[in-house]
């Protein structure tokens, strides 16, 4: 019925949105009917109402199985023969990554805004469509560790990252590892933003800052900056969402990659194994390194990043990179620890990191080169350990 009166609308109005009551009462009290294009705007909502519901039988319906001619509810399978999706606009913004492109915040239809899409905004210019991409990057980082920490995003990528016994001191770690870039960057801490750290933070020029909450001192303290955005993330269970990419035709969606290594799973390579320090060091890159676009390479101190390389066609550039990086930020890279999201595939990587500095690596490994690779960390008695986990990130 709902359906019959949407397709009627230039002559019946079907409401469906208990919200629309009061517009819908006033606008009859005041004109004595409902404008044609108020009863468009009502068949839309109508037909996106049915739309979704027919979206959730379908989707429950891939949850049943029949064994031996009886019907039985299983869990949703990881990757459905179907996907239905229903969104519906949260949020225009001014354009999309570039100025000539329309763009807007979407949330599945029907239900309250979660995540950083539900993120409340306490100040600070509206939000851009990069903002978004980089807030939501920040945050997925920070949100690995345990202990307070910090990420300072630009373009996609960590421009330094600690964790650190206080968040204050997380926030100058991370600034320490390329302070230049972290100019006009995103800012995520795992913590509420205290005042001690409102007042290192309000030293640099960020875009936007997100947490868990902000002590009043620190928002007191941010008030001058107007132009600052602070969001403020609603706490609950985090979001385990399939992982959708468009390509032209179609869509790609993959299980969120949500692996945590743990140091039982690693598998020692090389002569020497790595030292306490060097084991502390090395799994902090590795929940680093997960979040760098490949090809990727991060150095590291234990909770400290000190030199990155993103993005990259070969990773021996990569390294080169994160080198420079540390150069600039005159950080020693002297007894650093070297993560890679993927496996070397010539020595030539680990030998750059080793003249840098670097004492233990850690990377995948199952490479038709790794003798070679593991050959040229022996010869700096470098320690290395395979993950058997690859970290792509495109």
């Amino acid at each position: 019925m709902v359906r019959s009166a949407a397709k009627n609308f230039q002559s019946v109005g079907v409401v469906t949105d208990h919200n629309d009551y009061s517009a819908i009462v006033t606008e009859l009290h005041d004109k004595g009917e409902l404008s044609l294009s108020t009863r468009l705007w009502l068949a839309r909502k109508a037909y996106a109402r049915t739309a979704r519901y027919d979206g959730e039988i379908a989707t429950e319906l891939e949850r049943l199985t029949v064994t031996d001619g009886a019907i039985s509810i299983g869990e949703l399978e990881k990757l459905p023969e179907r996907i239905n999706i229903s969104l519906e606009r949260r949020q225009s913004m001014r354009y999309g990554e570039n100025p000539h492109q329309a763009a807007a915040l979407y949330i599945p239809a029907g239900t309250i805004a979660s995540g950083l899409a539900g993120a409340k905004q306490l100040q600070g210019k509206e939000l851009s469509y990069n903002n978004l991409v980089d807030l939501d990057a920040a945050w997925a980082l920070v949100t690995e560790f345990h202990r307070p920490a910090v990420a300072i995003i630009k373009h996609n990528n960590p421009a330094g990252a600690a964790e650190q016994d206080t968040l204050v001191e997380a926030y100058r770690k991370a600034l320490e590892c390329d302070p230049i870039s972290a100019f006009g960057g995103v800012i995520a801490m795992n913590r509420k933003l205290d005042a001690a750290t409102a007042e290192e933070l309000s030293k640099l020029f960020v875009e936007c800052v997100v947490a868990p909450g902000f002590e009043p001192a620190a928002l007191e303290k941010f008030a001058t900056k107007k132009n600052l955005r602070l969001l403020e993330m609603q706490r609950g269970e985090a979001l385990h969402e399939m992982d959708m990419k468009r390509i032209s035709g179609g869509m790609l969606v993959q299980d969120p990659d949500q692996h945590e290594l743990t140091e039982a799973e690693l598998k020692v390579a090389t002569n020497r194994a790595p030292s306490a320090e060097e084991m502390r060091g090395l799994l902090f890159g590795w929940k680093v390194c997960k979040h760098v676009k490949s090809n990727a390479i991060v150095f590291a101190r234990v909770g400290q990043t000190v030199g990155v390389g993103a993005g990259q066609m070969s990773r021996v550039d990569s390294v080169k990179i994160a080198v420079i990086k540390a150069a600039t930020a005159k950080l020693s890279l002297a007894g650093s620890v070297v993560a890679s999201d993927a496996f070397f595939p010539f020595p030539d990587g680990v030998e750059e990191a080793g003249k840098a500095g670097a004492t233990a690596v850690i990377q995948p490994g199952g490479s038709k080169g790794d003798a070679e690779v593991i050959a040229m960390a022996n010869k700096y008695d470098m320690a290395m350990v395979f993950s058997g986990v690859r970290h792509f990130r495109h």
